[in-house]
């Protein structure tokens, strides 16, 4: 036979198990939240093998750091696959996103991240060739990230129309459209203002290859979108962008970027 614990015994191991079932309970409180992660350079960087990187991965590390409720996680998807991932509850949230790219027609609710990036148009630098060159795009070659939507074809990213209308050649790559700019095959690619600023710090001879415009196609005002149902409400998420904010988190992630960190808007 099994001895029974003394009686003094009891007190000690009711504790030992009140401290076991305290720490599952614990556990069980903390709340996955499924961010949507889509090759989208430098935001999400996809390598032929090993895990995401760029300035998702680092920012849902720092949401997972600011606090113990949430555990934010990335899901891996593409820029066309990302609205249906997000409709069938596979993500609960799309970062960087702003809800005229496609998502006009889904459900969501949106929270300003305070985060302003913008598109430019890049051309290969040559003699004679200065900004009034990008004032004009009839004519023009471009080279155009696949599934992105561009402010001067009015957010229509049907690859047909875009090829028809502007000569363009659609990639998955920035780094490739900058090496057809280089080239001659294509006469601008559109990138946005941080990865431009990425490749140049990768690559700083082609500083004097490139000539990147001071007109802007758009300006990526970023918006986290929340799907109906997520696992965390609108204004838990903006609470915690507000205190990484406070914090200077946000300033040390994307200064160096050049994409500009300010107050959401009212």
């Amino acid at each position: 036979m099994i001895p029974l614990p003394g009686l003094k015994a009891l007190p000690s191991l009711l504790m030992l198990a009140a401290l076991c079932m305290g720490g599952a309970a614990h556990a069980a409180e903390v709340i996955e939240v499924r961010i949507g992660a889509a090759h989208f350079p430098p935001y999400t960087v996809r390598p032929e093998q090993g895990a995401d990187t760029g300035l998702l991965p680092q920012l849902a590390e720092a949401l997972n750091q600011l606090q113990a409720g949430y555990r934010f996680v990335l899901v891996p998807t593409s820029i066309p696959r990302r609205f249906g991932d997000f409709q069938q509850g596979r993500t609960d949230m799309a970062i960087f996103e702003n809800p005229q790219w496609g998502w006009q027609q889904i459900p969501h609710s949106a929270v300003d991240m305070g985060l302003e990036d913008a598109e430019v148009f890049v051309a290969r630098r040559q003699p004679g060739r200065d900004q009034p060159y990008f004032d004009e795009l009839a004519g023009k070659r471009l080279a155009l990230f696949s599934g992105y939507h561009y402010a001067f074809a009015d957010f229509n990213a049907d690859p047909n129309y875009l090829k028809k209308a502007y000569q363009a050649n659609l990639t998955y790559s920035h780094d490739s459209n900058l090496s057809m700019v280089q080239h001659g095959r294509v006469d601008i690619a559109l990138v946005t203002r941080s990865y431009l600023s990425d490749y140049l710090k990768r690559n700083p001879a082609k500083a004097t290859e490139l000539l990147a415009s001071q007109r802007v196609d758009q300006v990526y005002h970023h918006y986290a979108l929340l799907r109906p149902g997520a696992p965390i409400s609108a204004e838990a998420f903006a609470q915690l962008m507000q205190r990484l904010r406070e914090r200077g988190t946000l300033a040390a992630l994307f200064d160096p970027y050049r994409i500009t960190v300010q107050a959401p808007r009212p």
